[in-house]
């Protein structure tokens, strides 16, 4: 099996079939073990236990009598069926309805935090109310649509249209130059992140494109250099709010590389021994991105590459 990153490695049955039955449906939020995450402005509910932070779980049943119109289906977990709820607003609801229950972690806090099921789980919930949220109207003719197949789905009761969740491709690369006295590999920064991080390079599939070119398109922009030949490493579920990172491993054709100051306002080549120091948090200058990004994977397979 191939890496695998945060965000990845659901362990529900998504029931994509299923689903699409209202009384289906019906039948499993009335089970008394269904169950419900619990999201506050796409934050999940944690709480603490022996073995360390979990999710925080609310019986279905219970969950209906605090939210309305804000649920969605999950999956089916050991045959056993598993919802969602979002509440929304700047009240946190742990200071009404879910006190003592737990507290809600942003959700990079929560990535970092989490067992691998929980995180994904949760990032796949967050992910589905972030474009109920963005697309309540038909894209055709402008109507108000209405919620089927238990979130997954929102059909237009004027033109019949029907919309499904929106998932946004993103390559993500690490630039390598093999020809001088050792190989070395390129990170990017942007100027909005916190003092001395830098990461992989990163940009969205345009239309038309193959994950090849688009790799190709982005290093040239952000950074004036020419690949020559990528490699896949690993593919992660990004819910900010719902993308597709792509990760690949680009081999540069030469290391005249040069910050394009819109996309990226440095760049930095490391040797293995540099790259290895900055994962480790012993580099003088540069922070690694968080362990629960795919760009620390991907720095992490360069240095560990024989």
């Amino acid at each position: 099996m191939a890496h695998q990153n945060t965000f990845a490695g659901n362990p529900l049955d998504r029931a994509g079939d299923l689903r699409n039955d209202p009384d289906w449906l019906a039948e499993q939020a009335a089970k008394p073990y269904a169950q419900a995450l619990a999201l506050w402005e796409g934050r999940p509910l944690i709480e603490e236990t022996g073995e360390g932070p979990r999710l925080a779980w609310l019986q279905m049943r219970h969950a209906r009598t605090l939210v309305r119109d804000r649920e969605a289906f999950l999956g089916l977990w050991n045959d056993e069926p598993v919802f969602a709820i979002e509440f929304e607003g700047s009240i946190d609801p742990t200071d009404g309805p879910l006190a003592g229950l737990g507290v809600f972690q942003e959700m990079r806090a929560a990535a970092a935090i989490l067992p691998a099921a929980d995180a994904a789980m949760a990032g796949g919930a967050k992910s589905l109310f972030d474009w109920r949220r963005r697309h309540g109207f038909c894209a055709n003719c402008g109507t108000l649509s209405e919620t089927a197949s238990g979130g997954w789905k929102r059909v237009c009761p004027a033109c019949g249209t029907e919309h499904f969740p929106r998932v946004d491709p993103v390559t993500i690369m690490l630039p390598v130059y093999k020809g001088g006295a050792e190989p070395i590999c390129l990170l990017g920064r942007q100027a909005a992140w916190p003092a001395g991080r830098m990461s992989a390079l990163a940009g969205f599939l345009e239309p038309g494109e193959s994950i090849e070119e688009a790799c190709a398109r982005e290093v040239k922009e952000e950074a004036g250099l020419t690949v020559i030949s990528t490699a896949y490493h690993s593919s992660q579920p990004w819910p900010f709010p719902s993308q597709l990172m792509i990760g690949l491993i680009a081999e540069v054709s030469d290391d005249q590389a040069q910050p394009d100051q819109t996309e990226l306002e440095a760049v930095a080549w490391l040797t293995r021994a540099e790259a290895r120091a900055v994962l480790a948090g012993e580099h003088p200058s540069i922070q690694a991105p968080p362990p629960f990004a795919i760009a620390h994977s991907l720095i992490q397979a360069w240095v560990e590459e024989v």
